[in-house]
């Protein structure tokens, strides 16, 4: 059957621009909705690209006609979430097309995510127990590498970020009609990745600073894992209207239950732009329960710095408490994660946690991390040049094959695993 796909908006850079080619080479055809400049100017094959010029109101009618007027069969888009692919992805299923979503991946920073139909809180892993993942695993065996210790090409994905937003911010008179998945102009989201770019070798001896007190302080401690507000984990799949909400409740929880010589350490996420006053927030309400002397907060950096010596990790979401199963670590999870399974995360109230953590089933984990390895979880990235390469060689013929990655394992035919360490 010919196959063709629709692109909708994808992470920053050329990924989606590259992913078309190939999918063309294999013989499909490939259109591309565009809905700023910055959607254009990442995608170079003109004669597929459509410019999306009119009002969000107008979508999901230009959406339809573009899947008749196409015959579209699959859609192809990067989060699934904001509120155009949430639309789209409605719309596509009623229609029984195949919706391709992709995502950072939930084993990071080596890999990404890629399924169908949804991600996050809306994947297919949410309603699968560890036993079924352990009986599709039957017969199956794979050498696990670690987890690595730093995020990957951070510098790349900020750099294709702040160029995305310059294009959105001086060359988008075409699209006058577009308006941002998230709640700040295009203005302040340029003006804070520019910012954090001026100001990284200050953020480095910041973080170097606040990790190098922690590793010497020779108390035992807890590890917060912060996540971005506007992050669409965080934003639609959490309990919390914002980030201090969250403090305000890890902080109570902590100063009520946590042994005295016990400390928290708050590490930040390696993309947060100071939009909240997170720092701010997390001393005031370190002040305000009496714990001001036994809070820190870390600036990004390698989270395995940290995670090594913890006691345990507490989060909303964040794909980053997977480094601390993988360590055996206990882990308090608040929001709807994939990992969000009996055998991993502790369902102890917050100051028992952080009194006594019960530690999670590391057998299950290991095979649960198996089952994701051998599905959604594919070598690469989106933002370097070698990680694109790595993914290109492994995602199309996953996308074109008929059954989904977890369909594909049960039926005998996971997708081939290539070594971790070409992606460096």
């Amino acid at each position: 059957m010919q196959r063709n796909f629709l692109f909708l908006q994808g992470p920053h850079g050329p990924f989606f621009h590259r992913l078309g080619h190939m999918l063309r080479a294999a013989g499909g055809t490939v259109w591309r909705v565009g809905f700023n400049q910055g959607d254009s100017a990442f995608w170079l094959h003109r004669a597929s690209y459509i410019p999306f010029t009119d009002t969000v109101a107008d979508w999901p009618d230009k959406f339809r006609a573009l899947c008749a007027d196409k015959q579209i069969t699959d859609v192809v888009l990067y989060g699934d979430t904001r509120p155009i692919h949430a639309e789209a992805v409605a719309i596509a299923k009623s229609r029984g097309l195949t919706v391709h979503v992709f995502e950072e991946g939930y084993l990071r920073p080596y890999w990404v995510t890629y399924e169908r139909g949804g991600a996050n809180g809306h994947s297919r892993i949410m309603t699968l127990s560890v036993p079924q993942m352990r009986r599709a695993l039957k017969g199956l065996d794979l050498d696990l590498p670690d987890t690595p210790s730093k995020w990957g090409d951070m510098r790349q994905h900020i750099f294709y970020g702040a160029l995305y937003h310059w294009f959105v911010m001086f060359l988008n008179v075409r699209y006058r009609h577009f308006r941002p998945h998230r709640n700040i102009t295009v203005a302040r989201e340029l003006w804070l990745y520019l910012r954090r770019i001026a100001f990284m070798p200050l953020l480095w001896l910041d973080r170097v600073q606040a990790t190098w007190r922690i590793k010497t302080g020779g108390f035992p401690y807890h590890l917060a894992l912060l996540q971005l507000e506007h992050d669409a984990s965080f934003r639609d799949h959490s309990p919390f209207e914002t980030m201090s909400d969250f403090l305000t409740v890890l902080i109570e929880g902590f100063a009520a239950g946590a042994p005295t010589h016990h400390h928290l350490v708050f590490k930040a996420h390696p993309l947060e732009d100071g939009r909240t006053p997170m720092r701010h927030d997390i001393r005031r309400l370190a002040r305000q329960h009496g714990v001001i002397d036994r809070v820190h907060y870390v600036r990004g950096g390698k989270l395995a710095r940290l995670l090594n010596d913890a006691r345990s990790a507490v989060t909303v979401n964040s794909t980053a408490a997977q480094q601390a199963l993988w360590r055996g670590l206990p882990v308090k999870a608040f929001g709807q994660a994939v990992y969000l399974k009996p055998e991993f995360v502790s369902a102890q109230p917050l100051d028992a946690f952080f009194q006594n953590p019960t530690r999670p089933d590391s057998r299950a984990y290991r095979d649960y991390r198996h089952y994701l390895l051998e599905t959604s979880q594919i070598t690469g990235s989106f933002y370097s040049a070698p990680g694109r390469r790595q993914l290109l060689r492994q995602v199309v013929d996953m996308m074109l094959l008929p059954e989904d990655p977890y369909e594909a394992l049960e039926a005998g035919r996971p997708a081939p695993r290539q070594h971790l360490s070409v992606v460096k």
